[in-house]
């Protein structure tokens, strides 16, 4: 089951940064992602983005993917397994 919460934000806010809710959304999952507080997953939903678009969002505002070590092997031997199918 999934909660969402509501987030007031005063208009000031809004017309100061010449943003709406779904921009302010999208920065605030950008933010949240670059300091590691959620996943690119949890990242792209709460941006309401494909894959793609999140991943070239990030790349316009050139904030890395976090892409360690052990994400590499992890993925080396997925692949490895779907060779073997």
């Amino acid at each position: 089951m999934s909660a969402t919460i509501a987030i007031e934000i005063p208009r000031e806010i809004v017309h100061v940064t010449r943003m709406g809710p779904q921009a302010l959304k999208r920065e605030l999952a950008v933010y949240l992602f670059e300091q590691g507080k959620i996943s690119f997953g949890k990242a792209r939903e709460l941006a309401e983005m494909t894959v793609w678009e999140f991943q070239q969002l990030l790349g316009y505002k050139r904030i890395p993917i976090h892409y360690d070590l052990a994400d590499y092997e992890e993925d080396l031997a997925t692949l490895k397994e779907l060779e073997q199918l």
